[in-house]
Parts: C-alpha cells; structure tokens; sequence
C-alpha cells in the first residue's frame, strides 16, 4: 500500500464510514468484529488495533499486581 491511500466516506445503515482495503486490515491484524482505536494527534489522526492508554494502564496494572501478589491472594480467599 502506499504511503497515502484515499477513502471515500460512505453511508452504513443510519452512520457513516470508511471501507478499509483488506490490504490495511492485514497490516492491523484485525479481522471482522475487532476493535480499532482512533487517536487524535497534533497532525491528524492514527487508527491502531489497541488503544495506547489502556495499554499503559494495564501495564501499571500488572506491576501493582505483582508487587502485592500475596496480598491479593489473601483477599481473594
């Protein structure tokens, strides 16, 4: 694909959208009922198959929980 690909904007049902090239949903790796996560940057926009700020989130997440491994444990008795 190149570096510029144009979309046309289309009606779907009652909304409006973009039909993506199969050839972008392959670099995605997103398939028919995935999630896509648009961002909005200084630019323009940047569509990602997961959203940068929950993945930071979980992350943190992760590290607490194993931080206080034990501690969840008991709680979970």
């Amino acid at each position: 694909m190149s570096a510029a690909t144009a979309l046309k904007v289309t009606q779907i049902g009652n909304s409006m959208g973009v039909i993506l090239p199969k050839e972008v949903l392959a670099r995605l790796k997103v398939q028919k009922g995935d999630s896509l996560f648009l961002s909005e940057l200084p630019d323009g926009v940047a569509l990602r198959p997961y959203d940068d700020e929950f993945a930071e989130q979980m992350a943190l997440a992760r590290e607490i929980m194993k931080e206080y491994r034990d501690v969840l444990r008991e709680l979970a008795k």
